[in-house]
């Protein structure tokens, strides 16, 4: 089927729920911006695409929503896939459209204190790892020394990135980039007192020019508690 838009640790135990699934459902009614669902995505906060059925076997991505309440959405502007070659889709969502609740939910980036957490965490879990040197490198091209909310949207928008994974003292997070909400918690233990700064990655620092205004040096649990 032609699917425009590509459809397409001992210390870290990972307990049930804490990924939330990706879910399939409809859209039962639409007013503006406003979306109600057939049936409610597993986490308020989480994102999703509206997928519309043009007939002879095709579909393309026309919206994408946040659930903002059990079983109501909000639409945002289409700028889930960023691709200059590919058309720009006009259609509003409506009645009957499916929707994709956690898309791209299984390509996670990791922001971990070490190389050992690091590796514990992904050997734990079947996810698509972006690993950090990427948004390492991401950084340093837009001049900038650390993570943010807003750079992490961007990031995750051009790389195709559906969950922030965020190793933090005593608790781990998942942070959804496009609704910038956390919708996956749980406590974790033994983590290492001294961290690398601004996070795991195979680079001793992120070059960001003379005109930066991102710090060069600073604490790893001091930073992810403020994402």
């Amino acid at each position: 089927m032609l699917k425009i838009a590509l459809i397409a640790l001992t210390a870290l135990p990972l307990f049930a729920g804490f990924f939330p699934s990706t879910v399939h459902t409809s859209i039962s009614s639409v007013s503006g911006k406003n979306v109600s669902l057939r049936s409610s995505l597993p986490v308020t906060g989480m994102s999703g695409v509206v997928v519309h059925n043009y007939g002879n076997n095709l579909q393309a991505i026309t919206s994408t929503l946040i659930q903002t309440s059990p079983g109501k959405a909000k639409l945002l502007a289409n700028d889930t896939i960023i691709h200059d070659e590919l058309p720009t889709i006009k259609t509003a969502a409506r009645a009957g459209d499916k929707v994709i609740g956690g898309y791209l939910y299984n390509n996670v980036l990791l922001l971990a204190p070490d190389a050992d957490t690091y590796a514990k965490v992904t050997s734990s879990a079947n996810k698509k790892w972006i690993h950090p040197d990427l948004y390492a490198l991401f950084l340093s091209q837009e001049g900038e020394g650390k993570p943010s909310r807003e750079n992490l949207a961007i990031f995750a928008k051009k790389y195709q990135i559906g969950l922030i994974y965020i190793i933090k003292k005593s608790s781990a997070v998942l942070l959804d980039p496009l609704s910038g909400q956390i919708v996956g918690k749980k406590g974790v233990s033994g983590m290492p007192s001294k961290a690398q700064f601004p996070f795991f990655m195979r680079f001793d620092e992120i070059k960001t020019g003379w005109f930066s205004k991102s710090a060069a040096s600073g604490n790893y649990y001091n930073l992810v508690e403020s994402l």
